[in-house]
């Protein structure tokens, strides 16, 4: 069996990799010592890929908003009953994800790995769809789509997303909406999933005290599916300037909730998506963090509190930076903010400032690698974005000061939006 062994003596880690024939990569990290063993499988599929061409056609099809979710929901139900359970009776703790990007089924256990591995890599392959299951489950997540709408985090955020975008679909709810789920079918989800869940569209990730050869064998004997070739997205053309500056709602909160974000029209992947990510998130440290003088200030004035968070989230398809939390007055802070943002564009990072704020990053890197669901999570996010997780300690020798002002003069010169919840 082939595979490659890359040593990164920095940070201790080895990684293993391991293409099997179909097309899927295989990547493993073995941690000695750690008792946690976890195991993820993704397709480089999420809520914003609603436009595609199935392979070996020239047609355009646009599937309903909230199916791949959905289809994350049904590949848990098998012909012999539902997956979490045979999980539980092996002892794991199984999961999965939809994001905007990727929908990712993965389990952690100390023991019985084979079985529970073998579990996943099984039911995943194996779709089991009637339309009296899919009727079913249209019900069910109805109530999660209902549950949200009253979640004032959940909303604050989607609403920033559509001051933000006027077209793309990263706007639009994960799970779809009451109206576009109930025109979900059968066919339709077997369309998507022999599109996009296919070997060369999706990733195997293991983490733990295993043997390589033992990892990729089961791999080699489990999966059976066969590659369909390049899966093709179509996204709708984004213009540069926002879809509204201002967005209020009101819900049942304690305190007004508040949400600000800039839109980045800047595409990038690979290694140039880490270092813009990871520059942005230095400068939003610089600007917003906690042991900034703005931060401290809105603080000490009560015009924020500890539930105050911001991210840089660039991906290959979107990009944008947010901050926010509660704020008894989410106008007047966020001038105050605005007024920051304007001053860092002129002004930039000090050389203290960035010099301290890469250390931080750099000891937050390093200290990753000390959780296996972080390591899975971040080598399964860094190879759909065509990158790896860990060529990051390449951003952190790349990186400096005259990067970060052409981040700085490319993203916040753009006019920010503010989306607010205010108590009923």
């Amino acid at each position: 069996m082939n595979y490659r062994t890359i040593n990164f003596e920095r940070i201790g880690e080895t990684l293993y990799e391991y293409d099997h024939e179909s097309g899927l990569k295989v990547f493993f990290v073995k941690k000695p010592g750690y008792n946690k063993k976890t195991a993820m499988f993704g397709t480089n599929y999420g809520s914003i890929d609603n436009v595609f061409k199935i392979q070996g056609s020239d047609k355009e099809i646009v599937v309903p908003d909230g199916i791949a979710h959905f289809l994350e929901h049904k590949l848990f139900e098998q012909e012999d009953g539902n997956m979490l359970d045979k999980f539980s009776k092996l002892g794991s703790s199984p999961n999965a994800y939809t994001s905007f990007n990727q929908t990712v089924y993965y389990f952690s256990c100390t023991d019985l790995f084979e079985e529970n591995f073998k579990v996943l890599l099984s039911y995943v392959q194996n779709p089991w769809l009637t339309d009296e299951n899919v009727e079913k489950e249209k019900g069910i997540i109805g109530q999660e789509i209902r549950m949200y709408e009253d979640n004032a985090d959940w909303k604050v955020f989607f609403n920033l997303l559509d001051c933000l975008y006027v077209n793309h679909p990263v706007k639009l709810d994960i799970a779809g909406s009451i109206k576009s789920i109930s025109k979900i079918t059968k066919e339709l989800l077997y369309d998507c999933y022999h599109t996009f869940y296919t070997p060369s569209n999706m990733v195997v990730v293991v983490v733990g005290d295993l043997v390589p050869e033992e990892v990729f064998s089961i791999v080699e004997n489990m999966i059976k599916f066969k590659d369909r070739g390049k899966v093709e997205k179509k996204y709708p053309e984004e213009p540069e300037h926002l879809n509204k500056e201002y967005n209020e709602q009101k819900l049942v909160v304690s305190m007004p909730l508040f949400y600000m974000g800039i839109k980045d029209n800047v595409r990038v992947s690979g290694l140039e998506l880490l270092k813009r990510r990871t520059a942005l998130s230095i400068v939003l440290n610089d600007i917003l963090g906690r042991s900034s003088e703005l931060y401290n200030r809105l603080y000490e004035d009560g015009l924020i509190n500890d539930t105050f968070r911001f991210e840089a989230s660039i991906d290959k398809a979107y990009g944008f930076v947010a901050f926010g939390g509660q704020s008894p007055d989410p106008k007047k802070t966020a001038e105050i903010i605005s007024s920051a943002l304007n001053e860092a564009t002129d002004k930039g990072i000090s050389e203290e400032s960035f010099s301290r704020i890469l250390k931080a990053h750099q000891g937050m890197y390093v200290r990753s690698f000390n959780a296996v669901d972080i390591i899975a999570r971040e080598i399964t996010d860094s190879y759909f974005n065509d990158a790896s997780y860990f060529d990051i300690g390449r951003v952190y020798e790349e990186l400096d000061i005259a990067y970060i002002k052409k981040v700085i003069s490319e993203v916040f010169i753009n006019k920010p939006a503010l989306s607010v919840i205010n108590p009923q």
